[in-house]
């Protein structure tokens, strides 16, 4: 999975990070506000059948492809160790329909996923200080466009997010941020006008790494 390796590679970049010397860092408290900016890859795992309106087997399956964009995410302490992250970004994924000696691409769509976590900070005055987190997301599809002839319709709707992530300390407010979040999501797919459809679950890995400014 390409996610797995970008995790990787963000993963040693903030391994040499946490090797430098933090000093007069400042610890993570209640009240305090959190900026992170990250490099995210979002890597879609979506492999599910296109099947007729009668539900009759195609012998076809959607790909969705991954995307790399940058995003914001605003952490607000309401204790020392519990804060709130509302994160944004958009992203553009390429639909394809795949089989037996078919490929090709029937839709370009955006995505605006915003997503709204609640978070646990394990050592909020260390300077490695790991986090876990759940909450909401909201799929907003748009801006679509329909490829060779096809016609894609995709519906928006509520999802939900798991995460876990590291802040380490630098110096001053400044942090290292890496952050993976698995977002589920399944929404109805529906080709030329129903004639074909598709319960896809897109159900994204969402991986980041960045910095972060405490405020």
């Amino acid at each position: 999975m390409k996610a797995a390796t970008y995790a990787l590679a963000l993963g040693a970049a903030l391994a040499l990070t946490a090797t430098a010397q933090a000093q007069d860092y400042r610890p993570k408290e209640k009240g305090l506000l959190m900026l992170n900016v990250r490099a995210t890859a979002i890597s879609p795992t979506a492999d599910d059948a296109i099947t007729t309106a009668a539900g009759t087997a195609t012998g076809l399956h959607v790909d969705v492809g991954d995307d790399y964009k940058p995003s914001l995410g605003l952490s607000y302490f309401l204790t020392d160790h519990v804060a709130v992250e509302v994160i944004a970004t958009t992203s553009q994924h390429t639909i394809k329909a795949q089989g037996p000696g078919v490929d090709v691409t029937v839709h370009k769509t955006w995505v605006l996923p915003p997503v709204v976590s609640l978070q646990y900070h394990f050592a909020p005055t260390a300077k490695v200080s790991p986090y876990v987190g759940a909450g909401v997301n909201y799929m907003l599809f748009h801006s679509g466009k329909d490829e060779n002839g096809f016609t894609v319709k995709l519906k928006d709707g509520f999802g939900y997010a798991l995460q876990a992530g590291v802040d380490v300390a630098v110096k001053g407010p400044w942090s290292a941020n890496l952050d993976v979040k698995k977002v589920f999501f399944e929404t109805d797919a529906k080709i030329n006008a129903g004639a074909l459809t598709s319960k896809v679950k897109l159900n994204p890995w969402v991986v980041s790494a960045g910095f972060g400014y405490k405020f």
